[in-house]
């Protein structure tokens, strides 16, 4: 029989937690969770067909081939400490369905926002006010959209002033990651 050493370090494991990755259709949901993730991401995208034609407004994304038909999953780790799960929702009201499931457990979100189509996020953030869930406002800076600055944001979502707005690339990893971050500090400062 093997004995345990008493003077052993005993193994700590990592907090896991849940965090949404949400918005309108075609904000860059699931491009966010790729471009931060450190194992390859499930996706659930499927090919826009014929039959959106009418129902998913392509104004602005006329480039966009694909859309994610239940959810994005990626993983990141922010310290030794902390994994983040992220679970990215489909954006089209079709698939509102999944929404309950996937918020299920997760600590906050983060509300990803075009200012191209800025009126399209009121949905989302009424979603996440009503369940009394935190999450942080990230305007996804696309090329060619006009620049407002995060006070603009503020205003024109009519968000708490508590709200945090910030300005990222989804594309981008660095930047990605601060929003996750920003969105922890954000949670961990609320009153319990």
């Amino acid at each position: 029989m093997d004995s345990v050493r008493s003077d052993a370090a005993p193994v700590v494991l990592p907090t896991a937690v849940k965090i949404l990755i949400a918005g309108h259709f075609g904000v860059g949901k699931t491009t966010m969770v790729g471009a931060v993730s450190e194992i390859r991401p499930l996706r659930t995208e499927e090919m826009l067909t014929d039959a959106g034609i009418g129902v998913d407004d392509l104004s602005g994304v006329e480039a966009k081939t694909h859309t994610t038909v239940a959810m994005d999953f990626g993983r990141i780790t922010i310290s030794r400490d902390l994994v983040l799960y992220l679970f990215g929702t489909p954006g089209q009201d079709r698939f509102s369905f999944l929404w309950d499931e996937l918020a299920s457990g997760a600590i906050g979100a983060v509300v990803l926002a075009d200012t191209r189509r800025l009126k399209e996020s009121f949905a989302c953030l009424d979603y996440f006010e009503e369940r009394e869930t935190p999450f942080v406002v990230a305007v996804n800076c696309f090329e060619g959209s006009d620049r407002f600055t995060t006070a603009d944001v503020q205003l024109a979502l009519n968000l708490d002033p508590g709200t945090p707005v910030l300005l990222c690339d989804a594309r981008d990893r660095t930047s990605s990651r601060a929003v996750l971050v920003a969105l922890l500090q954000h949670v961990l400062s609320l009153p319990v």
